[in-house]
């Protein structure tokens, strides 16, 4: 594959991880936190799309491991990079393995027990995607702006994870903690989307090459 193609993969897997993520997270695990049983009983096709989002996501974040490993290849960064991120996409498999157990629960206390267990893994999993980004974002450079966003993105990524464990009182902060972790992210992530699609394996001025780190 070409080095233009490569980024344009990555950059479309990259939208299909948050139109799918965005619709299992805030959608099917938000309903069934606020209503186990009843979404359960009256959503059960919610949950069940939901888990196959999940699935999609985890499925295209391999995509995207090995699109930007091969993008990158030349940098000595890349290889540990990808690494990190197939741990990443390794935890989400366990979590949604969890998820699953939903849809065999058969009380409020059972269902949530199993969401508790999905959000703890994939928590820790979001401690190994941090890493990634901060390497990706050492591995970039250039645009610069966004090679500095995803390290900012990853760090806090890390930071949020390791608050979950070491602050008792996590809950108190933990709205702060969404917003530090959410604009940076999804700021990084879907600016390296957009430019993968449209300059990735390009110059600026339009003309293919072999793209090179820094």
């Amino acid at each position: 594959m070409t080095r233009k193609a490569l980024a344009q993969v990555a950059g479309l897997s990259y939208f299909i991880i948050f139109f799918a993520a965005i619709f299992a997270n805030f959608l099917a695990v938000e309903a069934i936190t606020k209503d186990p049983l009843g979404t359960l009983e009256h959503s059960n096709m919610l949950v069940r799309f939901g888990i196959i989002a999940f699935i999609v996501t985890t499925a295209f974040d391999v995509v995207v491991a090995w699109a930007l490993n091969e993008l990158f290849k030349e940098d000595r960064l890349s290889g540990l990079s990808t690494l990190f991120r197939m741990m990443h996409a390794a935890m989400m498999g366990v979590a949604v393995a969890f998820l699953v157990g939903v849809l065999k629960s058969t009380s409020n206390i059972e269902i949530l027990r199993q969401v508790e267990l999905f959000n703890t893994v994939w928590l820790i999993g979001l401690f190994f995607f941090g890493i990634h980004l901060m390497l990706l974002g050492k591995i970039l450079k250039r645009p610069r702006t966004i090679a500095l966003t995803l390290v900012i993105a990853g760090f806090m990524y890390a930071g949020d994870t390791a608050a979950h464990f070491l602050l008792q009182d996590y809950n108190v902060y933990s709205s702060l903690f969404l917003a530090i972790v959410a604009i940076p992210s999804i700021i990084g992530e879907m600016s390296l989307a957009v430019w993968l699609l449209l300059k990735g394996g390009q110059e600026n001025n339009g003309k293919k090459r072999e793209w090179m780190p820094g």
